[in-house]
């Protein structure tokens, strides 16, 4: 049974850290480079950096920090933003990220999550699934939330397992930045769907929230706001998750 994964996530804009609701309003929260160094002091299991304006900016994610960020950081890096082909992805591994993240191409281009696959291996290739609740189903959102797709979330998840990729990064966008919790019935229904480690993102406020994520079948659990605003470290929420039974690394 492998032990359940913390990770901060840093959204990053402008080459500045920043935080907001429902992707919207974003304010700043830090340097990326030293957030990250601080986050593995505190036992951080990985890193999750997202640029999250890359997308729409058509440009690939910020490759002059994860380089930064890779010269002493000594756990997991997922780099996500931006990414519409092999080549970028490589560019990104290169750099020294250890994952890539797709979201928008991998729904425009669902080859890319084979091609990814085959090049890097299913371990490199995480697709994140950004969703919200629409008419009674888990909508898929691409372009930093500001485009609704005709895609259900958790067939998406399981053709996305198909198609070779490695982890799903779940992304609840009615729950972002909300810190009311995380979407518990949309991560239920993703890891009823399909069997790959499934990261829980979205409203995250307390332990007791990553408890019932974990305990609705997350494998990890992504926060930002909790860690960036300093009501929690990585270590504290360590260890009230397992002295609530959840298994966690050291």
């Amino acid at each position: 049974m492998l032990k359940s994964r913390i990770i901060p996530c840093l959204d990053v804009n402008d080459g500045r850290v920043v935080k907001g609701v429902k992707f919207q309003n974003l304010r700043d929260a830090g340097d990326p480079v030293e957030l990250s160094f601080h986050y593995e002091d505190q036992g951080a299991d990985e890193l999750v950096l997202l640029d999250v304006t890359a997308t729409r900016q058509d440009r690939i994610a910020m490759l002059e920090t994860v380089e930064k960020v890779r010269r002493k950081l000594g756990i997991p890096l997922t780099v996500g933003g931006g990414i519409g082909s092999v080549e970028d992805a490589g560019r990104l591994l290169n750099a020294g990220a250890d994952k890539v993240s797709i979201n928008s191409a991998a729904v425009r281009n669902p080859d890319l999550i084979h091609e990814m696959s085959v090049r890097f291996g299913a371990q490199c290739t995480v697709v994140a699934i950004d969703a919200k609740m629409t008419d009674g189903m888990f909508q898929v959102l691409t372009r930093s939330g500001t485009t609704a797709e005709t895609l259900d979330a958790v067939k998406w998840s399981a053709t996305a397992q198909k198609l070779g990729a490695g982890e799903i990064l779940l992304t609840s966008f009615d729950r972002d930045g909300t810190r009311s919790g995380y979407d518990l019935p949309m991560l239920n229904a993703v890891t009823e769907a399909c069997s790959l480690p499934v990261i829980a993102s979205g409203g995250a406020d307390s332990v007791q929230h990553m408890v019932e994520a974990f305990e609705h079948g997350a494998h990890a659990v992504l926060a930002a706001s909790i860690f960036h605003d300093g009501n929690m470290t990585v270590a504290e929420v360590k260890k009230q998750l397992a002295a609530k039974g959840i298994e966690v690394r050291a």
